[in-house]
C-alpha cells in the first residue's frame, strides 16, 4: 500500500495528483508528506520543507466539484509560508483562487503554473510545523518498519 493513499478517501485522480506534485517538490529539493495534520485541526493533502526550513502546503483539487464543495483551503495560510493548489485538468485553472500558487501534476510530475505569494509564518508557528513535520514522517517510517509496533 503506498502511503499516498493511506486512509483511502483519495479519489484516483487525486493520488496521481499527489504524486506528480510531490516529484515536482522533490525536484525543487522539499521533502513532502501526504495527509499531514495541522495545528487548527486541518488535515493538509501535503505538506513540504525545502532546506532553509520554508513550509509549503499543497491542497490538491481534483475536479470542479471537489472545488466547491472543501472551502477549508484558507485555513492553511496560517500553517505555512506558501500555499499552493494542485490540479490535473488545466481547465479549472480559471477558478483558482489568485492569491495561491497553482500547479499542474499528473502521476508523472507536475509543473508551476503560478508561483504562491509568500507569507511568512511565525516563529513559534514554524517550530510547531516542523516538529509535527517531523514526527509524521518518522512515526510512518516506524509503522513501515514495525507494522503492529505503533499499538504499543
Amino acid at each position: 500500500m503506498s502511503l499516498l493513499s493511506q486512509d483511502g478517501r483519495q479519489s484516483e485522480t487525486a493520488l496521481k495528483i499527489a504524486r506528480g506534485t510531490m516529484r515536482l517538490l522533490r525536484s525543487l529539493r522539499y521533502a513532502s508528506l501526504s495527509e499531514v495534520s495541522v495545528k487548527n485541526g486541518r488535515r493538509a493533502d501535503i505538506m513540504a520543507m525545502g532546506e532553509d526550513g520554508t513550509i509549503v502546503i499543497v491542497e490538491i483539487k481534483s475536479s470542479l466539484t471537489d472545488f466547491r464543495v472543501d472551502q477549508k483551503w484558507p485555513d492553511y495560510r496560517a500553517a505555512c509560508d506558501r500555499l499552493y493548489f494542485a490540479i490535473f485538468d488545466p481547465a479549472l485553472e480559471v477558478i483558482m483562487p489568485e492569491d495561491a500558487g497553482l500547479i499542474l501534476a499528473d502521476a508523472y510530475g507536475g509543473h508551476i503554473l503560478r508561483e504562491a505569494p509568500e507569507h511568512r509564518v511565525s516563529p513559534a508557528t514554524r517550530k510547531a510545523m516542523t516538529i509535527r513535520f517531523a514526527r509524521t514522517g518518522a512515526a510512518r517510517l516506524h509503522r513501515m518498519d514495525d507494522p503492529e509496533g505503533w499499538l504499543v
